[in-house]
């Protein structure tokens, strides 16, 4: 098992002290977006150890310790499932402001659009370059304060409401064209057929123009002057005031509004469009930065990429609950085999906790203190400690201390989706 050392990523969005805060740390002074916990090439962990990336001696990284060994490391069924590689990304994500609209391609679409790319030759770091890696996105996020979030589509009768309310509230002179707007995405959304309707509004809606970014200057201004208490209205002027004349604000109007309580989670699978508000949560994805953008944010859209990449579905909120297994283990199961997510909350003089571990596992302790103990040894972790416990070294089991623990552990899902697969007749 090995502590690690990991990447602040200073994204402008990002709290200033919500992370130091939960880890015990003194602040940066800087924005504190996510902390990456992985072996992701854009900002793999550090083995700590004699090594220390702040006094210049960056030693060896996650990645290149599971390429001595991607059997030992990784086990062979995960191997076998994802490659030699960590199939997972640990963040602890903390919103100050929106984070961009955004949706995450398929399995299939980040290969090919990686490929594309790499036989045009786009620098990986250019603006503009819409695939950083070749693998997809899925990803789930556990709320450690309350959390908002947009996500998915809602049903276009009910988005059709809103902009019909929202021309309600156009009707001075001088907000014209801006009902035109809204009036016309109303009659869109009206569409019998869901995905068509969906489409053609959000379509309408992303191409911008001058009339979109002015419709969304007087909807916020009309909001704000209405006095409404309308949460999906107000919606509009909040994120107006972040991102001006940005076609993301009226889209937000197609969306599920989401309001996460500490110890919530929600789900996100390949096209969903979404979006997170504000709060602190832990985030779990399949390793990858793969992220196309569709608006409140000042970085590159490619709008062409993005409706290709969209699923044009009405969905409900993809709300996660944990599941025990029979060793007393609290998880969270997504439909994804990359990852699931383990709460440990081990009370002091209680029972130990086993890490419910298929393959590799990062272990993140949050609150008091630790021991992992592994069939190779020990490892103590307090406070803001994180480690990685390979497949090798499994069973790992959580043993308080003297104050307990609160700590978060990912491992993959290959565990339960092979028995899932085995239930249904198919022999994986």
């Amino acid at each position: 098992m090995h502590l690690l050392h990991n990447t602040l990523r200073d994204y402008a969005w990002g709290s200033r002290t919500a992370i130091a805060d939960l880890l015990g740390r003194t602040p940066s002074g800087d924005p504190e977006a996510e902390l990456w916990i992985g072996a992701h090439p854009g900002s793999p962990s550090v083995l700590a150890g004699g090594s220390d990336p702040d006094d210049g001696d960056p030693g060896m990284t996650l990645e290149e310790l599971i390429a001595v060994d991607p059997e030992g490391m990784l086990g062979p069924e995960s191997v076998e499932a994802f490659g030699p590689r960590l199939p997972f990304l640990l963040k602890v994500l903390a919103a100050a402001g929106p984070l961009s609209l955004q949706v995450h391609p398929t399995l299939e679409q980040a290969r090919a659009g990686f490929a594309a790319e790499e036989a045009a030759r786009v620098d990986r770091g250019a603006p503009h370059r819409n695939y950083r890696d070749d693998n997809h996105k899925p990803e789930m996020v556990f709320a450690l304060t309350a959390f908002e979030a947009l996500s998915g589509f809602r049903s276009p009768g009910s988005a059709a409401v809103l902009f019909e309310e929202l021309t309600a509230l156009l009707t001075a002179e001088e907000y014209s064209e801006a009902a035109e707007v809204t009036e016309q995405v109303a009659e869109l959304l009206r569409t019998p057929d869901e995905a068509e309707a969906l489409r053609t509004a959000f379509a309408r809606l992303i191409a911008g123009g001058e009339q979109v970014r002015g419709c969304v200057d007087a909807a916020a201004a009309a909001v704000r002057a209405s006095g409404t208490d309308d949460r999906d209205l107000l919606t509009v002027a909040q994120l107006a005031a972040e991102y001006p004349s940005d076609p993301g604000v009226l889209i937000s109007l197609m969306l599920n509004r989401v309001s996460l309580e500490p110890g919530e989670a929600l789900y996100l699978a390949a096209g969903n469009v979404h979006a997170y508000l504000k709060g602190l949560a832990i985030e779990v994805m399949a390793s990858s930065d793969n992220v196309l953008r569709g608006g409140l944010t000042p970085k590159h859209v490619d709008v062409s990429e993005l409706l290709r990449t969209v699923v044009f579905a009405a969905v409900g909120v993809p709300r996660l609950a944990a599941e025990e297994s029979e060793l007393g283990q609290e998880v969270y199961r997504p439909p994804f085999a990359e990852f699931q997510l383990q709460r440990i909350d081990a009370r002091p003089g209680g029972e130990p906790v086993p890490v419910a571990q298929s393959g590799p596992a990062v272990v993140l302790c949050v609150s008091g203190s630790l021991t992992l103990d592994s069939p190779r040894g020990d490892l103590v972790m307090h406070r803001g400690d994180s480690a990685f416990v390979p497949a090798a070294e499994a069973p790992a089991i959580a043993h308080p201390g003297p104050e307990g623990a609160l700590a978060f552990a990912v491992t993959t899902g290959l565990a339960v989706h092979r028995i899932e697969a085995t239930d249904a007749g198919v022999h994986a």
